[in-house]
């Protein structure tokens, strides 16, 4: 049997950006605490910050604290026994 992911909408994770006094530019996701980049571009900074949140969410999941909304993101299929 397929479990279908619960909602067909895929979660998102907004991308704040802010730019300091140097300015070097700062991606942040609020929805995950400390995922935060910087680079002498928008573009530079949001790649890192992408990056980054991958990386974190993995972590996540090896550890079992996986949040709700990656379990939308696969639907999974259980063997029969």
């Amino acid at each position: 049997m397929i479990k279908k992911p619960q909602n067909k909408t895929l979660p998102s994770f907004h991308v704040e950006f802010d730019r300091e006094e140097d300015g070097r530019w700062i991606a942040e996701i609020p929805k995950l605490p400390g995922v935060m980049a910087y680079g002498d571009t928008k573009q530079k900074a949001v790649r890192r910050v992408y990056a980054i949140a991958l990386r974190t969410l993995a972590d996540n999941i090896e550890q079992g604290n996986t949040p709700s909304a990656v379990f939308r993101l696969f639907g999974h299929e259980m063997a029969r026994r």
